[in-house]
C-alpha cells in the first residue's frame, strides 16, 4: 500500500497483519480521491476507523493542513502514529486509540471537519449510528464531506429519516466495496 501523489507520494505505509483490519483498496483510494481532489488543500480531516491511516495520510500528503485519526486498536494507533512519522506528517496529525462514540462525543462543540473518512469494519453496520453522531455534535457543516465505505449500497440500511439528512454526492462500487460521498442537507 502506497501514498499515491503529493508530499509523501510513492511512500509504502504499514499495515497490520492478520484479518483484523481490512486496508482500502489502492484501487479504491484512488477512486476516492478523484471524487475530491478539489476539496483536499488547507481542508481539516477526520479518520475515523483508521486501521493504518491511509486515507487521512493520503490527504496530507496532498495539502490537508491537519488530520485526526480514531481506532479503537492499540496496534492500529502504533501502526498510525509509524506511518505519520515516516510520511513526515505527524506534525499535522493527531492521533486517538478509543471507540469511534467516544471520539465524536470529545469532539462535540469544539471541532468541525472538512472531511470525514468512515470505513468500520462492514459486518459491524455501524454507518447509521456514526453519521447521526455526527450530525447531532455538530462534528460536520453543511460543506463537510463524508467518505463512507461499506459492504452494502445502502448505507442507511433503510433508516428514511437518516437519509433525507444527508445528499448522496456520488456512489460507486469497486468489487465488495461502495464509496458513497455524502454532504449533510442544509436546512431550509
Amino acid at each position: 500500500m502506497k501514498i499515491i501523489t503529493g508530499k509523501a507520494k510513492g511512500m509504502n505505509l504499514e499495515t497490520l497483519e492478520g484479518d483484523a483490519t481490512r486496508p482500502t483498496s489502492q484501487r479504491v483510494k484512488e477512486a476516492v480521491f478523484s471524487m475530491i481532489q478539489f476539496e483536499i488543500e488547507n481542508s481539516t480531516v477526520l479518520d475515523l476507523f483508521a486501521g493504518s491511516g491511509q486515507m487521512g495520510i493520503e490527504a496530507l500528503s496532498r495539502g490537508a493542513k491537519k488530520a485526526t485519526f480514531c481506532d479503537a486498536s492499540r496496534e492500529a494507533v502504533d501502526i498510525i502514529i509509524e506511518n505519520a512519522k515516516k510520511a513526515r506528517l505527524f506534525d499535522k496529525s493527531r492521533v486517538s486509540c478509543c471507540d469511534y462514540k467516544q471520539m465524536i462525543k470529545g469532539m462535540a462543540g469544539k471541532e468541525s471537519y472538512d472531511i470525514v473518512f468512515i470505513d468500520p469494519p462492514y459486518k459491524d453496520k455501524v454507518l447509521p449510528e456514526a453519521l447521526t453522531m455526527l450530525l447531532k455534535t455538530g462534528v460536520v457543516n453543511e460543506n463537510t464531506k463524508i467518505i463512507c465505505e461499506s459492504g452494502d449500497q445502502d448505507i442507511f440500511y433503510g433508516d428514511e429519516e437518516l437519509k433525507s439528512k444527508f445528499d448522496i454526492v456520488k456512489q460507486a462500487r469497486y468489487s465488495i466495496s461502495y464509496i458513497t460521498v455524502l454532504t449533510p442537507r442544509q436546512e431550509i
